[in-house]
């Protein structure tokens, strides 16, 4: 017999699988993943899921049905199809940050070219501050598979204000308190990255004071936008 309770949970779940499989046509919209890369995920509201991308299928391929619905301990709950390589260091990052209810992975270009340079990219733009509240990190080198990767953000990021981290000879790892927000993040991510590399043939970028960083961030996270939630 299914309860309210079961179909909250499945509301819940639905809900997810929709805004996962949405995001995703983002990431090719703004030209941060390349075949099969990447992967967007999130958190199932009050439930200890999360819906994932599969492993390896194309983005012209994806809807709210192919998408994986997994427990953070990576046993897939439903889907058919194998989920992604990159589960186990979503899931670790879930476990360990509660705030957070969206992870984005991408190899976009100028941002991956600053983790293969093992570089973090510096606070010279007042973007950059309003979005990152300083410069964006580099994380260690790790394997794909299990959760040594999740373990590298999680690290990296703990008490850093930053959404995004540069995963050594890898890519771009973002976070955020929804889906969407982890999105964001990886937009604006590769956006300074390009801009920042293009400055430093010119010269050398000049960085923003520390005590400009911390006003221009609390301007933007607290005063920027409409009032309400975000549309």
């Amino acid at each position: 017999m299914t309860t309210t309770v079961d179909l909250i949970r499945q509301e819940s779940i639905r809900a997810t699988r929709v805004d996962v499989a949405a995001l995703h046509a983002q990431l090719t919209g703004y030209g941060l993943v390349a075949w099969t890369a990447g992967n967007v995920s999130g958190r199932v509201p009050g439930y200890d899921l999360m819906v994932i991308k599969p492993s390896g299928v194309d983005y012209d391929a994806l809807a709210p049905e192919t998408m994986i619905v997994c427990d953070l301990d990576c046993t897939v709950v439903e889907g058919t199809l194998a989920p992604s390589s990159d589960t186990a260091a979503h899931a670790y990052v879930y476990r360990h940050r509660s705030d957070v209810g969206g992870v984005v992975h991408t190899h976009s270009t100028y941002a991956s070219a600053w983790a293969a340079r093992g570089e973090p990219i510096p606070c010279v733009l007042t973007a950059m501050a309003d979005e990152f509240g300083g410069e964006i990190p580099v994380g260690p080198f790790a394997l794909i598979g299990d959760d040594a990767i999740g373990q590298g953000i999680v690290e990296t990021l703990r008490d850093n204000r930053s959404p995004a981290v540069l995963m050594r000879s890898h890519g771009v790892f973002t976070i955020g308190r929804t889906p969407r927000d982890a999105v964001k993040a990886a937009v604006m991510c590769e956006d300074v990255a390009r801009t920042v590399h293009v400055a430093r043939q010119l010269g050398a970028p000049l960085p923003i004071a520390p005590d400009d960083i911390d006003r221009l961030y609390a301007r933007y996270q607290n005063v920027y936008g409409q009032p309400g939630p975000e549309v």
